[in-house]
C-alpha cells in the first residue's frame, strides 16, 4: 500500500489565527505528522525561531515550490542532508552578524549541520515592508540582483545544495500593529517580505530556501503572547531555519528527472490537503482542486483574507478545528467515509 500523504498550507502574512505567529502552528504539524505516512508543509508552519521540531515524516517545502508542485511542474526527493549555504544583507550590522554566524556555528557543533562557509551580499537588499487593504503583509527588497548573485557564488564555487538568507529588517514598524502582533492580536508584519526572499532563489535556482530576518532586539513586555513568545528569545530567528533546510527535499525538474527514485513524491500521490476556510485562493490549492485529492477546509482558523472555496467551485469536508481535520485525515487513510462516523447517516438515494 502506497504512503498516505498530506499537505498542510496556512498562508503566510495573514494573520492567521493559528500559524500566523513564531511556529504556533507546528503543534498542528506534530499531530497531523502522526496521522499521515508523509506530511508536506511549509517553513512558515515549522520555524519557531529558536525552537524546532523535527518530524522525520515531514517535508520542509518553501512555498513557491508547494505551488510548482501543486501544479505538477516539479516533483519532491527526499534527501539524508543538504549543504546549506548562508547568505548575509550587507545591511547587517556587525554585531548583529557576529550573531547570527555564532548561531550558525552552534547549529554545525551541537547539531552536526552540514554549512558551507557565508557571503555577504555585494549590496544592501533594503527591504521594504507594507500591507495591502485586506490586510495581508507584502514586501520588497531593493537589490535583489545582489540576493542571486550571493546564491550563485554559494553553489556554484561552495556546492551549497540549500540557501539560508539573513536580511535586515527595518525597525520603524508600525508601533501599533507590531504591538498587536506581538500580544497575538494582529497579522505578522514581516512574512510577506520574507516570501519574496526565499521565492526569488527557489525560482531561480529550484533549490530549497528559507530565510531569517534580523533585528535589533526589542524591549522586553509583560504581555507578550505565547503565541509570538519564540521570537523573543534571541537575537537571531536561524536555529529553526538551519534544521529545517538540512533535510528539505530536493525539486526535481526537467533537468533533475533524469535519475528518479521510488520514494519520489509528485502532486498525483497527494491524499489530502488541509487550509484555513477563508483562504482557498493560493495557486497551490487551485491546482490542487484539480486532481483527485481530498481538500479539508478549517473554519476555526480565520485569516485577513475572505477567499471560501465554494465561489471558487473547489467541493471540500469542512472541518470546525484542526482536531476534527486530523480526525478526518485518519478516517480518510483508514478507507472509512468520515460521514458515517456521525450520529446521523442518510440512507442511499436513486440518481435523478
Amino acid at each position: 500500500m502506497r504512503p498516505y500523504t498530506a499537505i498542510l498550507i496556512i498562508p503566510t502574512g495573514v494573520g492567521a489565527t493559528i500559524g500566523g505567529y513564531a511556529g504556533d502552528a507546528l503543534p498542528v504539524a506534530k499531530a497531523m505528522a502522526e496521522v499521515c505516512d508523509v506530511l508536506i508543509t511549509h517553513p512558515n508552519v515549522l520555524n519557531g525561531a529558536m525552537l524546532y521540531w523535527n518530524l522525520p515524516n515531514t517535508l520542509y517545502v518553501e512555498g513557491y515550490g508547494i505551488d510548482k508542485f501543486a501544479a505538477g511542474s516539479w516533483g519532491l526527493q527526499s534527501v539524508h542532508q543538504n549543504k546549506i549555504g548562508l547568505i548575509f544583507d550587507k545591511g547587517i550590522e556587525p554585531d548583529l552578524r557576529l550573531r547570527n554566524i555564532q548561531a550558525a556555528d552552534a547549529a554545525r557543533a551541537t547539531l552536526g549541520l552540514n554549512l558551507t562557509d557565508y557571503v555577504v551580499t555585494d549590496a544592501p537588499l533594503n527591504v521594504e515592508l507594507g500591507s495591502a487593504e485586506s490586510g495581508a503583509s507584502w514586501g520588497t527588497i531593493g537589490n535583489p540582483d545582489s540576493l542571486l548573485r550571493a546564491a550563485e557564488v554559494l553553489i556554484n564555487k561552495a556546492g551549497a545544495s540549500a540557501i539560508a538568507v539573513v536580511a535586515r529588517f527595518p525597525d520603524n514598524l508600525d508601533e501599533e500593529a507590531e504591538q498587536n502582533y506581538r500580544e497575538g492580536n494582529g497579522v505578522d508584519l514581516i512574512a510577506g517580505a520574507e516570501a519574496v526572499i526565499s521565492h526569488l532563489i527557489v525560482r531561480e535556482f529550484q533549490i530549497p530556501c528559507a530565510h531569517s530576518p534580523t533585528f535589533s532586539p526589542p524591549p522586553l513586555d509583560a504581555n507578550l503572547s505565547p503565541r509570538s513568545a519564540a521570537e523573543e528569545l534571541g537575537y537571531t530567528f536561524l536555529p529553526s531555519v538551519l534544521v529545517g533546510l538540512s533535510r528539505a527535499p530536493q525539486f526535481i525538474t526537467g533537468k533533475s528527472n533524469q535519475f528518479p527514485h521510488n520514494s519520489d513524491i509528485w502532486v498525483n500521490q497527494i491524499d489530502a490537503v488541509v487550509v484555513p476556510a477563508n483562504a482557498c485562493g493560493s495557486s497551490a490549492l487551485l491546482s490542487l482542486s484539480q486532481n483527485k485529492c481530498q481538500i479539508i477546509t478549517v473554519e476555526e482558523n480565520q485569516t485577513q483574507m475572505q477567499v471560501p472555496p465554494q465561489p471558487l467551485g473547489i467541493k471540500t469536508i469542512s472541518a470546525s478545528s484542526y482536531l476534527e481535520a486530523i480526525g478526518i485525515l485518519a478516517a480518510d487513510k483508514a478507507g472509512v467515509n468520515p460521514s458515517v462516523l456521525s450520529s446521523t447517516i442518510f440512507s442511499l438515494q436513486p440518481l435523478v
